[in-house]
């Protein structure tokens, strides 16, 4: 009977352990639950622990935050010194090549509604002036992207008003700030996406180039921008190939608007312009020739258009034009870009209907 006893005392200490050691344990695993839950808030709370990661968020906030709540502000420069007696909130106004030459803080907005000429006005603006008047890092690159997301009138929905940046595909972060106006029943959205991918790609191409103009025209050589921001012509530079030898021109200024096109001519008072932003002269150095005097070579020639970056000490080729007696060029003929890699004697066809200014 004694031992009895003894056995059934030893079983209920046993049971009570085993009760203590999983009352223990579900504490435990609750206490896990509850630190878990706790770092979550904590993360989102103050981000990611990437520091990169989070001056792109900051800069993407920031920069869309500067972009839309004012009206922005240009400063030009006059002998290096900014000029603040001229300063302006109707940058709009200004042309590209003047505002690559002052100092931009841009602004779309204009008493808190999304300003139509503002908007319009961002194919005057290069990416690298962007860049700074957002106060973006010097790592950083971005896209901007302002589109109609819904509107009373159905053919507007989907309307792209602007769309231009840096290539993102060498981008390891990134970040997007976006935001909606409303205005007489029409939702427009602006998005801005900073990253750390590379620069803003060389995205001029010759479109059209004449090299037998007729009745003794200029000759002229057309150029178009595949991004909406403006692209200074610095760094950029044409190569020419012929019976006369080879010669470069080297551009140290000059602005093409964001998907626009400019013409270099031999003549521009005498050039036709069509929808051309901007006609360079080439005729003063004689790259491009203008009535008897000959630029380019009628029957056989080459021309090419390059691109340097600023470390670098020769450009690379970005568009190759090849033409000889078995191309059909006849007087008034002109090359003609196909939409193909520009680099490709495929990409290039013989027209007879000059269109100088339209692309």
């Amino acid at each position: 009977m004694a031992r009895r006893n003894s056995l059934l005392i030893e079983s209920s200490t046993d049971d009570e352990g085993v009760v203590a050691v999983i009352e223990f344990l579900t504490a435990f695993t609750l206490f896990l639950m509850i630190l878990t839950s706790f770092m979550s808030l904590v993360q989102l709370e103050l981000g990611s622990n990437d520091p990169l990661t989070d001056r792109i968020d900051k800069a993407a906030v920031e920069g869309l935050e500067r972009l839309t709540n004012n009206e922005g502000w240009f400063v030009p420069y006059v002998d290096g010194q900014r000029d603040l007696g001229n300063s302006t909130s109707t940058w709009y106004t200004i042309g590209a090549s003047d505002l690559d030459k002052g100092s931009l803080q841009p602004g779309i907005v204009s008493d808190n509604k999304l300003d139509i000429n503002r908007v319009s006005a961002l194919k005057n603006v290069s990416l690298n002036k962007m860049v700074s008047g957002l106060g973006l890092g010097k790592t950083m690159q971005l896209r901007l992207l302002i589109k109609v997301e819904s509107s009373p009138d159905i053919d507007r929905i989907g309307l792209v008003l602007f769309d231009g940046g840096a290539d993102r595909s060498t981008a390891s972060v990134s970040s997007v700030a976006s935001r909606t106006f409303t205005s007489d029943g029409e939702v427009t959205s602006v998005t801005l996406e900073v990253h750390n991918g590379g620069t803003q790609p060389p995205v001029l191409r010759i479109s059209e180039m004449s090299a037998r103009p007729a009745n003794n025209g200029p000759e002229w050589i057309e150029v178009v921008n595949l991004n909406g921001f403006a692209l200074s012509l610095d760094g950029w530079s044409f190569e020419k190939d012929g019976e006369n030898g080879q010669k470069t021109h080297l551009f140290r200024d000059g602005v093409v608007q964001g998907n626009g096109l400019v013409i270099f001519s031999g003549d521009p008072t005498s050039q036709i312009r069509g929808n051309a932003s901007e006609v360079f002269n080439l005729g003063s150095n004689g790259f491009l020739g203008y009535g008897s005097l000959q630029g380019l070579d009628d029957n056989q020639g080459r021309l090419r258009l390059l691109y340097a970056e600023a470390h670098q000490s020769s450009g690379s080729q970005i568009c190759r034009i090849d033409w000889s007696p078995v191309s059909g060029m006849s007087l008034n003929s002109t090359i003609v870009w196909n939409g193909g890699s520009p680099s490709q004697p495929s990409s290039w066809n013989v027209s007879n209907s000059p269109t100088p200014g339209y692309f």
